[in-house]
């Protein structure tokens, strides 16, 4: 029986997209970074009712090349979701390389030995829309972020190296496989049990904090089961590979609105208000691995999500029912 490897199966992405081809009766590898990790992806298993007997767990590190043959044997579709996404961004502009790049190498060469037929590759839209100037125009699968420009923080440079590292190693093996990138804008959405996924942090403080003044940034928002739809898609349309596809919900949001959306739907009161950007900047350069975003400040961007909705028929929820479904699943999310 052909099966599928989905690479970080423990995390919010991955788990939701193990869980979905589980219950369509996949045999699906994962891969995990420690024993932990995969109980946590068992206990969310249960917890979801799905029957964990046609999954098999790997032990394998983004860092190392141990492991990641052992995980690929047998498979012929990879979905390369592991990446690192730090709740605090380092200092450093290159600290996340080696997780990002070089883990997505050791994956695609892995996949190449195995004799792999296709990988989906979980990009991001930081590997689009950052460090251009401003422009009205949304930004689509052709653009790709400018590492000289403002708003360049370390993730933002690990996603778009790790992407462009993917294409090119794919060329020069002379293409042993079908590649396809989904580059999501920030996912939410309804958390599992257990610890919480960065951008559901990002969510959960501005549900929480009862006077939020905060700084003028943009962004778009993606649920995490429309995303894992995306990827199923790309996995299997024959028109999908060599191609990239952003998945975002609608319209970006400032910060501000977002909270208003999040709190209002859990009845939370107080004002949101918007820091004046000459005092965001101040405070975001007291911060090293923040100091990036001092030139994004009052930057709106935008997403062309055309290609997966026309190509692919991805139909995913609009900004309000991602924004109420994730303030609900926060409310009730229940800590590992």
């Amino acid at each position: 029986m052909a099966r599928v490897l989905v690479t970080g199966g423990s995390g919010f992405l991955a788990g939701q997209l193990v869980a979905a081809l589980l219950a369509r009766g996949e045999a699906v590898h994962a891969s995990v970074r420690d024993p932990a990790a995969g109980a946590r992806l068992q206990a969310r298993l249960a917890a979801a009712g799905i029957d964990p007997q046609r999954l098999r767990l790997f032990t394998a590190r983004l860092e190392d090349d141990a492991g990641w043959d052992a995980a690929v044997a047998g498979c012929d579709r990879v979905l390369h979701v592991a990446s690192p996404f730090p709740a605090r961004l380092p200092r450093d502009p290159d600290a996340l390389l080696p997780a990002a790049r070089g883990g997505t190498l050791r994956v695609l060469h892995a996949a190449a030995r195995a004799g792999v037929r296709r990988v989906v590759l979980t990009s991001s839209f930081a590997a689009v829309g950052y460090g251009h100037p401003e422009r009205a125009a949304p930004f689509g699968a052709r653009d790709w972020s400018s590492l000289d420009g403002p708003g360049i923080t370390a993730y933002v440079r690990a996603k778009t190296l790790a992407e462009q590292a993917a294409w090119t190693l794919h060329a020069r093996l002379g293409q042993p496989f079908e590649l396809v990138a989904v580059n999501p804008v920030l996912i939410v959405g309804p958390p599992p049990p257990g610890p919480l996924a960065a951008s559901l942090r990002l969510v959960r403080g501005l549900l929480r904090t009862p006077l939020p003044l905060l700084p003028r940034l943009c962004y778009g928002v993606v649920d995490v089961r429309d995303v894992a739809d995306l990827h199923l898609r790309a996995l299997a349309h024959p028109q999908a590979p060599g191609r990239r596809f952003i998945a975002s919900a609608g319209e970006f949001l400032w910060l501000a609105q977002l909270a208003r959306h999040v709190r209002a739907h859990a009845g939370r009161r107080g004002p949101v208000r918007e820091l004046p950007d000459a005092l965001a900047r101040l405070l975001l350069r007291l911060d090293p691995g923040l100091r990036p975003l001092a030139g994004d400040l009052s930057r709106w961007r935008g997403a062309d999500s055309t290609p997966a909705r026309a190509l692919l028929g991805w139909q995913p929820r609009g900004v309000a029912q991602v924004l109420a479904d994730c303030a609900d699943g926060l409310i009730r999310w229940t800590p590992g």
